[in-house]
Order: C-alpha cells, then structure tokens, then sequence
C-alpha cells in the first residue's frame, strides 16, 4: 500500500527531525541577549516549566515509534492520527522553546 509507506516515512522522517528541531531551538534561543543572561546569570528564564517541553518530547517520540510499530494493513486512520499527532508535538515543542527566549 502506498499510503502505509507514506506514512511510515512521515513518522521516520520525524523521529529523525525530533532531536535537530530541539537543538537548534535551543541554539536559536541562546544566542539572544536574554537567552544569555538566563544561561549566564539565571536571569529572564522561561516561564514554561520543563515538565511540559519534557512531555511533548516524550509524546512525539512515543507517537513516531507507535506510528512505526503499528500494523501496516490495519487501522490506516489510526496510524495517521498518530503521526499528526507526533508532529503536532513536534512543532509544538519547538515553538514553546523558542517562545520562551
């Protein structure tokens, strides 16, 4: 099936990016003047506990391992709900660390 290879790249592609997407989120935030200052002196930090950057990590790696080791015949819709859903996270991330500079 097409579809089923699609969507399994979708999750590896994903799964691939998670960690990228982190770091230069991170990079992205510490070379601004307040980035530095909440690295340097403790100062300006986020206000976006961590607990919830940990939490949408760990769901977009979950759902883009989910995603893999589901049936490929089976439950197509269930697969693709869980790879919007890992992306959904995902960008999501990546946007809750960057607006938290």
């Amino acid at each position: 099936m097409n579809n089923a290879r699609l969507l399994t790249g979708w999750s590896v592609a994903g799964l691939l990016l998670l960690l990228p997407t982190v770091a230069v989120a991170w990079v992205a935030v510490l070379a601004t003047e307040r980035g530095s200052r909440c690295l340097t002196y403790g100062e300006q930090c986020s206000t976006i506990p961590s607990g919830v950057l940990h939490a949408f990590f760990w769901a977009a790696l979950a759902l883009g391992a989910l995603a893999l080791a589901w049936p490929r015949a089976r439950w197509q819709y269930a697969r693709l709900g869980a790879v919007l859903v890992q992306w959904g996270a995902q960008l999501t991330l990546g946007s809750l660390i960057l607006s938290g500079a």
